[in-house]
């Protein structure tokens, strides 16, 4: 009698990645870098150097006096700082708001929830280049033009984080558990803070880096609103960078670009492992 031998089962055992996966991922980031590498190699070179062919592959000795002069240009002090007023703002309140928003459409039932969850994401199909005019007619008979307020009012919840939450809390919350809350006397604030606010922080944190990198790099609105002689944010202040007599400094400009990137990355490396948990939840099942 012949007897069969099986083989043993994966299951329950690490995976291990081969030869060729390690090859790809490393091709992968070298692509991905690169641009960012070849934005500071034009950094530190001229202008001239900067649109010769063939352009520059290695460092040049002219980076700190790009930094120099771009920061001085435009004031690159005052419109990071603005910036990051206006992004940090508009990340903790479309987060807070979209949270809120979120959890009632996901587990509080109420007549015509469905049409207005309808109403909400049907908004996102509405170009912002339509209220422009009415927008800006209501800033400027509150007299916010040029001021940092005119940016972040309008952008205070956004219906792609209250639909984004409103998804994952459908599946991350169990309504047991805010039965549960309730059964024990928890009002609705306290079961906001104690049970939603725990188990919706890895999307919480998806969604702030998402709309504080969206808020970071807005030119559109923040271009009419404001003015780079008054308060003007860091995109605003890059459109004037550079500019000469009839010619633009190509080194001057991705100088400044580098410098806008810098915080981007930071802010990254922060919120990098809860990113990645936000990602990543909920796709492997208990």
């Amino acid at each position: 009698m012949r007897t069969q031998t099986r083989r043993p089962s994966s299951a329950g055992r690490p995976l291990h990645a081969g030869p060729l996966t390690y090859v790809l991922l490393g091709v992968a980031t070298l692509v991905s870098l690169f641009p960012l590498y070849w934005n500071v190699v034009a950094a530190s070179h001229s202008g001239k150097r900067v649109v010769t062919a063939p352009a520059p592959l290695l460092p040049g000795p002219r980076l700190l006096d790009n930094l120099s002069y771009a920061w001085n240009q435009v004031d690159m002090g005052e419109a990071l700082i603005n910036t990051t007023i206006v992004a940090s703002l508009v990340a903790l309140s479309t987060v807070l708001f979209a949270t809120l928003a979120g959890f009632a459409f996901a587990k509080l039932p109420f007549k015509g929830r469905s049409m207005l969850l309808a109403l909400v994401v049907a908004t996102m199909t509405i170009p912002p280049q339509l209220s422009v005019i009415p927008l800006y007619q209501i800033i400027t008979d509150l007299g916010w033009v040029d001021q940092l307020q005119s940016v972040v009012l309008p952008s205070l919840v956004a219906a792609f984080g209250v639909f984004f939450m409103r998804q994952y809390l459908v599946e991350a919350l169990p309504v047991e558990l805010v039965e549960a809350a309730r059964v024990d006397g928890a009002h609705s604030l306290r079961i906001v803070w104690h049970v939603v606010f725990p188990v919706a922080r890895p999307a919480m944190a998806v969604l702030g880096m998402l709309v504080f990198v969206q808020a970071w790099n807005d030119f559109f609105w923040p271009f009419i609103a404001l003015t780079p002689e008054g308060s003007p944010t860091l995109q605003v202040a890059l459109a004037g960078l550079g500019a000469g007599n009839h010619t633009v400094d190509h080194a001057v400009v991705l100088t400044g670009a580098l410098l806008s990137t810098v915080p981007l990355l930071l802010v990254f490396a922060f919120l990098g492992k809860h990113i990645v948990g936000g990602i990543t939840a909920g796709a492997v099942k208990n």
